[in-house]
């Protein structure tokens, strides 16, 4: 990772030396109508920006975009690999992955606040790939092997890198930040299309060994890419530009941040929002396939959900920094539950579960890349990291219940039991989005501002 001399005033660069959480400069910087310092004075992007989010990106699509590609697995153990184990089982797997990579996000968080990108991208990397290594050579029917390294050891190895991987962006960006994070956020939606094909393809080819060694490989390079590619903002000095403070509680999680109200609401909704987002990904193919077990399209299913969310994470960031981050996120994560409940839950035909799987994946990618920004926008440069991770600690206690709370409905009941849990995905995302309106009106009760 190459290190960029970023300009820096000689009051900021005292400031730094003194070990102070303020500048000189910061009494007289000036606050814009959306919450965010004017940053009109700094120098926003250039080729180090962009190419940090291209890392950004890879690192994307080598963690949460295998992650996303769940869905896959689910419906290959549940019918094959893991036949004796019940659904609701077989996804604590998925969950997780998703919640270890969430809970370690306060640590890597606070890590990445000290000292950057310089040994979190390759610790993901020994991690994730040794992980992956260890799913190749998992045994038919022996699922504490897929606890273990795709659960286990995969889910704490990613955190190393999609927390840091969202906090650089946040150094190089303020006017363009949810933009810039819904671009690299992209990349996991990409390897949510690529990953599951690639999957449905190869195992009847090369086996499911094979498979993932490939899999591994891919991102492998990916890692690897991102690494060469992405910059921590240093000061002229060479140090990294955010105030270095000593490790404790309170650097891991920002207790401080939950005294504002707004940051408060946001994370309530987060969690709860967080408990159905999933349930989409995880079961839309076998429900398809026992609701319509003559067509083939339940296959192509969760690619085409993530291929929408690129399109809800890409237009979500352009569009957040136009109008608001919390002005688009509350409505687009309520119409969220919304579709699950209009068109998911009464689908009597294949073009119906088709069209939900596109407005649900278009409008559950805006909720994924904008969050981040949104906790950006209120929180101070220094504690981004800290503040994310700590968010993303309550969405992984969320995910780890949610979707197996979903997936038990099925258990007990394969018919009645999937309206269940569409009813439970789509109220619990509805709710959400209320409580993200709260949080908007919070910072401004005219609806009509920026924010």
């Amino acid at each position: 990772m190459k290190e960029d001399p970023s300009i820096e005033t000689s009051a900021e660069r005292i400031a730094v030396e003194r070990g102070t959480d303020k500048s000189p400069l910061s009494d007289i910087s000036t606050v814009t109508h959306d919450g965010e310092k004017d940053t009109s004075a700094e120098k926003e992007g250039g080729l180090a920006a962009i190419l940090t989010v291209i890392g950004s990106g890879l690192v994307y699509f080598a963690s949460f975009g295998f992650m996303n590609s769940y869905g896959y697995f689910q419906d290959y153990y549940q019918t094959d690999y893991l036949a004796n184990y019940s659904s609701s089982t077989i996804a604590f797997i998925g969950t997780l992955q998703i919640s270890l990579m969430y809970f370690v996000g306060p640590v890597v968080g606070a890590a990445f606040d000290r000292w950057g990108l310089k040994w979190l991208y390759p610790i993901g990397l020994v991690g994730c790939c040794g992980s992956m290594l260890g799913l190749s050579f998992s045994q038919r029917g022996q699922i504490y092997q897929q606890f273990l390294s795709q659960g286990i050891l995969f889910g704490l190895s990613v955190s190393f890198g999609v927390q840091p991987a969202l906090a650089v962006i946040g150094q190089h960006f303020k006017k363009h930040r949810a933009m810039a994070m819904g671009l690299a956020a992209g990349g996991s939606s990409i390897g949510g299309v690529c990953l599951p094909i690639m999957f449905a393809r190869m195992v009847p080819r090369i086996g499911f060994a094979w498979t993932i060694r490939l899999a591994t490989l891919i991102f492998f390079c990916c890692f690897m890419g991102a690494m060469l590619l992405s910059r921590t903002k240093r000061t002229p000095s060479g140090s990294v530009a955010v105030v270095r403070k000593p490790l404790h509680l309170g650097t891991l999680f920002d207790f401080a941040g939950y005294r504002d109200p707004r940051y408060l609401v946001l994370a309530i909704g987060c969690f709860t929002a967080s408990l159905g987002l999933y349930v989409p990904y995880y079961y839309i193919e076998s429900y398809t396939l026992l609701r319509y077990p003559a067509s083939s399209i339940h296959s192509y299913l969760l690619p085409l959900i993530n291929g929408l969310s690129f399109f809800g994470r890409i237009m979500g960031g352009f569009v957040a920094d136009r109008i608001g981050r919390l002005n688009l996120l509350y409505p687009m994560t309520f119409v969220s539950g919304v579709f699950s409940l209009a068109m998911w839950l009464p689908a009597n035909n294949v073009a119906t579960i088709i069209a939900f799987v596109c407005l649900y994946g278009f409008s559950s990618g805006i909720f994924i890349s904008v969050m981040p920004a949104v906790v950006a926008q209120i929180s101070p440069d220094d504690k981004i990291g800290a503040r994310i991770g700590a968010l993303f600690t309550l969405a992984g206690v969320a995910t780890l219940i949610g979707t197996p709370i979903a997936g038990s409905l099925v258990d007990r009941d394969a018919v009645d039991g999937y309206r269940s849990l569409i009813l439970f995905g789509g109220l619990t995302n509805a709710a959400g989005g209320a409580l993200f309106l709260l949080a908007r009106f919070l910072c401004d009760r005219d609806l009509r501002t920026k924010w």
